[in-house]
Parts: C-alpha cells; sequence; structure tokens
C-alpha cells in the first residue's frame, strides 16, 4: 500500500510539473524587451510610409515599404501599360491583376516574419491593446496588419489573413479589421499619390484632411462593431 501511494504521488507530481511548464513557457514567449520596441518601431516606420516622400532626405525611402516592394516595368507601346496589359477581360484578366499582388504580399509577410522573429509582435500586443481593445475590441496585435494597410491595402489584407490562419484573432475580429481597412484603404498611399493633385486648392493645412479620414476609420469600425454585438450577436456565439 505504502508503495503504490508513493507512485500514486510522485505521477501526481509529474502532472503538477508538466502543467506548470506550458504557462511558463507562454510568460517567457510574451515577454518584451527592448529589442522587442525596437523591432516594433521598425515595422512601424517601414510600413506607415513615413520615409515614402521626406523632402530634402530622400535616402529614406530606401526603409520604405513601397519603396521596396517597386514597380514593374511597362510596355514601349502603349508606354502606360505593365505586362498585366490593358483591355483584359474575366478569368484572365483576374489572374494576371492578381500575380501582379504576389511580390507585394510575399515581401510584407516575409518582414512580418522577421519583426516578429524579434519580437514586434509582442510589443505591439503590449502596447496597443489598451488603445484598441476599448474601442474596437481587438488584440493588439491586429495593430501591425492596420498600420500595413495605411500603406497597402493588399499587404494589411494578407497579415490579417495570416492572423486568422495562426488562430491569433477570431472571426469577428477579422470582420472588424476589415471595417476599419476598406474605409479609406491604402490611405497614405492614394492621399499623397492622387489626392496631391487637389492640395494647391486646399485652404486648411494638407495633414488636416487626412487625420479626419484617419479618424473615420475608427468611426466605421465602431458602428460595425456595435452591429456585430446587436444585430449579429447570435451569429457569433459558437466563438
Amino acid at each position: 500500500m505504502s508503495d503504490s501511494r508513493v507512485s500514486l504521488e510522485k505521477a501526481e507530481n509529474r502532472a503538477n510539473e508538466q502543467s506548470e511548464k506550458p504557462s511558463a513557457v507562454q510568460a517567457e514567449e510574451w515577454k518584451v524587451g527592448t529589442g522587442a520596441y525596437i523591432a516594433l518601431i521598425a515595422v512601424i516606420l517601414l510600413f506607415s510610409g513615413a520615409f515614402l516622400k521626406v523632402d530634402g532626405m530622400a535616402w529614406l525611402g530606401a526603409f520604405d515599404f513601397t519603396t521596396l516592394g517597386g514597380s514593374f516595368g511597362t510596355m514601349k507601346d502603349p508606354a502606360a501599360n505593365t505586362f498585366v496589359g490593358a483591355g483584359g477581360l474575366s478569368a484572365k484578366a483576374g489572374f494576371l491583376f492578381a500575380l501582379s499582388l504576389v511580390p507585394t504580399v510575399m515581401l510584407a509577410l516575409g518582414m512580418l516574419e522577421i519583426f516578429t522573429h524579434y519580437g514586434a509582435i509582442r510589443a505591439a500586443h503590449k502596447l496597443l491593446t489598451p488603445l484598441l481593445k476599448p474601442i474596437l475590441g481587438i488584440p493588439g496585435h491586429t495593430g501591425l496588419a492596420l498600420i500595413t494597410d495605411l500603406q497597402s491595402t493588399d499587404a494589411g489584407a494578407a497579415l490579417s489573413k495570416e492572423l486568422y490562419d495562426t488562430k491569433q484573432i477570431t472571426r469577428k475580429d477579422v470582420v472588424i479589421m476589415g471595417a476599419w481597412q476598406y474605409s479609406g484603404a491604402g490611405l497614405i498611399n492614394n492621399y499623397f499619390s492622387i489626392g496631391s493633385a487637389m492640395f494647391a486648392s486646399l485652404t486648411i493645412p494638407v495633414i488636416i484632411p487626412l487625420l479626419v479620414m484617419f479618424v473615420m476609420k475608427f468611426v466605421g469600425a465602431v458602428f460595425v462593431r456595435f452591429a456585430l454585438n446587436t444585430v449579429y450577436k447570435k451569429d457569433f456565439d459558437n466563438e
């Protein structure tokens, strides 16, 4: 009897040790150090478009995601067309368009893996959760996908899908993120490339319309979150 009791106690001790290990490993995984914050700052600067066009410091563009993504060459006749061509229809045109997105998406995912290794996701989760959780109800590590969307809609969507596929976010989180991203998609890129034609006629500082559009992205996402928590609440009961 004593031997069986001793062996039973040993088995219980082993089980307790094994149950404690995952929590210790998890705590170590989510530990945020100085390197993680540096990686977060670097990835934000890379994807935010802050270095896209800096007067007098054009060399900073080498550290911008759009610059690194590059551009396709053009056809000689007509000169404005890329390899996608003009006048394409249906499945074949869609295939070539999708193919043109591959380099940008691959670059974004590759960059994300590098910065994730250095702790950028952990730092984003710790810093942005107090902001994003109360307003949008989504975890802080989604912040990188949202920041990326300010410059590249394709890369932002790819990062969002990556988070969902790895079960870091729920289906409800994806819908809210989609609402935020869809409103003013590629905001910085589009504003300074297309909207620049209107800058000369503006009677207010150029930054004001950009800030208004940025705030309205949150307003739209909050409305969607409210709808999901009320009208469509039953659709997410099983999550």
